[in-house]
């Protein structure tokens, strides 16, 4: 069973891994609050079944109901493994296997989340009672914590929240090497040079710096289009209002895309991707953006420096920082010839390190550690 928090995720996230489970002779269930994404899920020939769960929700009773659902409906199934993913599914998932006997649990987390990065009174009240929780549904022989960078390990061993011989290092969900493919497109002499953003409309993801650094680049008569591709995120606590985003097209900063299906013929169309974000676990446009051998500005913070060697691969920034965001965006339109070598770097690390099929077969070797 692999259970998330938005059928989205599943969907654009972990296909290619239920393909393969499913290829391996298991049995797979999909897991996630309602959504559009479900029947897409099921049109692959998946089964796919949504839960009662509100991500915000902190209503006791509401929580209390939802775990009852989850034992109800592992005590019917009778699944070998639960993989959850995200931390309110990993507490949720992992405390409804051990009430149902599940022989076996796996967590992946991508960092510690809003409760434990957030400066929020509500986040700060939730950090004791959620790290309650945490160790009791990451702790045990029967279980493994999947992360998906360096960091993000030496951070839950500083928390203490798992022993280190049950943490597994897997860099993300992988990226399938014959969609995103390097594009043939060459860009007009004299033409503007076009920057992307794809992300979740959240601060986190430094949408703010993105947009001070348009406003700079434009003080400097750059002639620059720049693309936000994503959609709000009403359920996440650091989510960019939608008519914030209309703001800034209105304005004429930038062109607005929202959600985008084709993301390899969205980045077939772009000259350069940036992601100025706080904290990652491994991102995905990131990954999939050094396969079409685009060149790469992001911060040097855990996630986005896995994917990004500075000056080798694609080029590294502080988080925050505007300024030193536009910089790096000029430098690449002033030096064309190294754009290119960090896009051609970047697709070969892409295909050294972020394979999907090669995080496919870690992920079931951690299944075979359990289930032998």
């Amino acid at each position: 069973m692999l259970f998330a928090n938005t059928d989205w995720y599943l969907y654009n996230f972990r296909c290619s891994l239920a393909q393969a489970l499913r290829a391996a002779g298991y049995d797979v269930l999909l897991l996630s609050p309602p959504g559009p994404y479900g029947e897409k899920l099921i049109a692959r020939g998946f089964r796919w079944e949504a839960v009662p769960m509100d991500r915000r929700s902190l209503n006791p009773l509401r929580e209390a109901a939802l775990l009852v659902y989850l034992v109800r409906l592992l005590r019917r199934e009778r699944p070998a493994l639960v993989h959850s993913f995200t931390i309110k599914c990993a507490v949720y998932g992992s405390l409804a296997a051990r009430l149902a006997g599940v022989p076996a649990r796996v967590n992946a987390v991508a960092g510690m989340g809003y409760v434990f990065t957030s400066t929020d009174l509500k986040a700060r009240l939730l950090r004791l009672p959620v790290r309650i929780l945490l160790r009791l549904a990451l702790g045990g022989p029967s279980a493994r914590l999947v992360l998906q960078n360096p960091d993000d390990v030496a951070m839950f061993r500083r928390a203490s929240l798992v022993a280190d011989d049950q943490v597994r290092l897997i860099p993300g969900s992988g990226v399938d090497l014959r969609r995103f493919v390097p594009s043939v497109r060459t860009r007009e002499p004299g033409s503007a040079m076009t920057v992307l953003v794809a992300a979740r409309l959240l601060w986190d993801k430094g949408l703010a710096e993105f947009v001070d650094a348009i406003r700079l680049l434009r003080s400097q008569g750059r002639e620059l289009t720049f693309f936000l591709a994503g959609t709000p995120d009403p359920g996440n606590p650091a989510a960019v209002p939608e008519e914030t985003v209309r703001a800034w097209v209105s304005d004429g900063l930038l062109v607005w895309l929202g959600h985008v299906d084709d993301m390899p013929g969205l980045f077939s169309s772009v000259d350069v991707v940036v992601l100025p974000s706080y904290r990652e676990g491994l991102p995905k446009s990131l990954i999939e953006a050094a396969a079409c051998a685009l060149p790469l500005v992001t911060t040097d913070v855990p996630g986005c420096r896995e994917v990004v060697t500075d000056g080798l691969d694609g080029l590294l920034v502080p988080a925050r920082n505007s300024v030193h965001l536009a910089n790096a965006i000029a430098r690449i339109q002033d030096d064309p010839a190294l754009g290119k070598a960090l896009g051609a770097a970047a697709r070969e690390k892409a295909i050294a390190v972020f394979d999907e099929r090669v995080v496919c077969q870690a992920t079931l070797a951690v299944y075979r550690e359990l289930l032998g």
